[in-house]
């Protein structure tokens, strides 16, 4: 498996990029999860960034639903696909192992949509490697790029996932 190496400065810019392209519409595909271990918590703690309109019609194509989201007219049942959704396109193995995580909710940011997540009740002591796969609007979009940063006790490791390599590893 390929490993693409991501300089700080890049990753940097590449935040900025999608940062400052809220609004307008956008020519790229790119969604930001950040994972940050809380020592208080004994958790990661999991935030994941993505445009509004590319959510909307990969829950149209894959579940049939017009979830009109960010609107006042919000689908009822957008919540359930969303969430069944980056359940199936979002995993993290600890020590080789998937974990579950809990989906906190989501709430929304000009054209984004930003999903709460969290792992909780790390044991620490017997944890030697995390791995991400994030396969997010990959099946809809050949050009998305999903950027993972991971945060662990002073570490940190940013990775550029695509379709044909969507796995990226810590090892501690």
């Amino acid at each position: 498996m390929m490993k693409f190496k991501i300089t700080q400065n890049i990753a940097i810019l590449f935040l900025a990029v999608f940062l400052l392209s809220f609004t307008t519409a956008h020519k790229f595909y790119v969604s930001v999860t950040n994972m940050v271990y809380s020592e208080k918590n004994t958790s990661f703690q999991i935030t994941s960034r993505i445009f509004i309109d590319d959510l909307e019609e990969v829950l149209k194509e894959r579940y049939g639903i017009n979830a009109k989201l960010a609107t006042e007219d919000e689908a009822k049942i957008a919540d359930e696909y969303i969430e069944k959704y980056i359940r199936a396109k979002f995993t993290i193995e600890l020590n080789g192992e998937i974990t579950d995580y809990d989906f906190l909710g989501k709430e929304y940011d000009n054209d984004v949509m930003i999903c709460y997540m969290e792992v909780t009740n790390i044991d620490i002591s017997d944890l030697k490697s995390i791995t991400v796969q994030n396969e997010i609007l990959t099946d809809l979009f050949e050009e998305q790029q999903n950027i993972v940063h991971l945060k662990w006790k002073g570490k940190k490791k940013s990775f550029v996932l695509i379709k044909e390599n969507n796995k990226g590893m810590l090892n501690l």
